[in-house]
């Protein structure tokens, strides 16, 4: 299986690390703002980390954000990179990609008890999914945010923190984990592992 990994370049700081953890799966993820190499590419990964105003303003910047809704082959989101998936973000009041329906809401801290939710959390798969295939019931992941995206029909798993909130989504060929999967462990080597496997 030979796959053409691209991660767009859009500033966020966990882009090394997550070109690591595709790395420790024998695949090269090259890091990349060109249209053309984007379009070439089997696999794209959009990371990031950070707000939604700024993660916004950079793709917008480098013309990302028109390039992405029209892509047609496999696409990751990470973490901040999957919420800019969403419809918009009460973070900043930001527009962002609207390729899935709905809005990001900033954790209650009078249901959750404190913001940002950091550190490892049970995922709970709630469809069938080739992107958990092998992933058990009981798969902690580690998560760093303050922001959440709703449970729609694009939710495949899902995230208790003073409520659910989707962990992992999937719809056509956009997919995203809300979780950092380069730090968590063997769970998130298996989801981009599955990742890689999709056509």
């Amino acid at each position: 299986m030979i796959r053409d990994v691209v991660m767009l370049d859009s500033g966020g700081t966990n882009l090394a690390s997550v070109q690591f953890a595709f790395a420790r799966l024998g695949v090269r993820a090259e890091l990349s703002r060109d249209v053309e190499r984007i379009r070439r590419a089997s696999h794209v990964v959009l990371p990031g980390v950070g707000a939604a105003a700024p993660g916004m303003q950079r793709l917008r910047g480098s013309g990302l954000d028109q390039l992405i809704p029209t892509l047609t082959q496999p696409v990751l989101g990470v973490c901040l990179g999957m919420q800019l998936l969403f419809e918009s973000s009460a973070e900043g009041d930001t527009d962002c990609l609207g390729i899935l329906s709905g809005r990001l809401a900033r954790f209650d801290e009078t249901r959750c008890g404190r913001v940002p939710h950091m550190g490892w959390n049970r995922i709970d798969a709630i469809k069938s999914s080739p992107l958990l295939a092998g992933i058990d019931g009981d798969a902690h992941a580690y998560f760093v945010h303050s922001y959440a995206a709703p449970v729609t029909t694009a939710t495949v798993a899902n995230c208790d923190y003073g409520g659910a909130f989707a962990a992992v989504v999937s719809e056509r060929n956009f997919h995203g984990a809300q979780f950092h999967p380069e730090r968590s462990g063997v769970v998130g080597a298996r989801l981009l592992a599955n990742f890689l496997e999709l056509e």
